[in-house]
């Protein structure tokens, strides 16, 4: 079965910044904030749509926990792989990989993984698609 990929580019911190997601058919791009994700701001396939959230969630909740302990998050770009295949005879999401790049100012590199981590195990959709057998990161700073 097919490798459905979405991305997601979040810019400034969690209240007063603003992203995009993009699906990989190209079917839908449009902005995202906190109002339109949390509030009542305003198809493809589930996977993609996974992804796009996976990725968003991600880049965001990156940001504001960068945010929150006073690091400068300029900018936050997370592509997500979402892999659905036959296990035990039924479809199954069973991989999601999350590539991240992150413009951050007075971090270093040991510092960073460490919130790069934590955002995968904390962001609600990482919550919410626990049951995914396997969720791998690799994230780097960019600036």
């Amino acid at each position: 079965m097919p490798t459905r990929t979405s991305d997601a580019t979040w810019n400034g911190d969690l209240k007063n910044g603003n992203g995009t997601m993009r699906l990989g058919s190209g079917l839908y791009e449009g902005p995202y904030t906190f109002a339109s994700r949390f509030e009542e701001g305003k198809g493809s396939n589930p996977e993609e749509l996974i992804g796009a959230a996976h990725a968003g969630c991600y880049s965001m909740f990156l940001a504001a926990i960068l945010a929150a302990d006073d690091y400068e998050p300029n900018s936050v770009h997370t592509t997500a792989k979402v892999h659905i295949g036959t296990v035990d005879g039924a479809p199954t999401i069973h991989t999601i990989e999350l590539y991240c790049e992150a413009d951050v100012g007075g971090i270093d590199d040991a510092t960073f993984q460490k919130y790069a981590q934590d955002a995968k195990a904390g962001c609600p959709v990482s919550k919410a698609l626990a049951a995914v057998n396997t969720v791998t990161l690799e994230a780097k700073l960019t600036g």
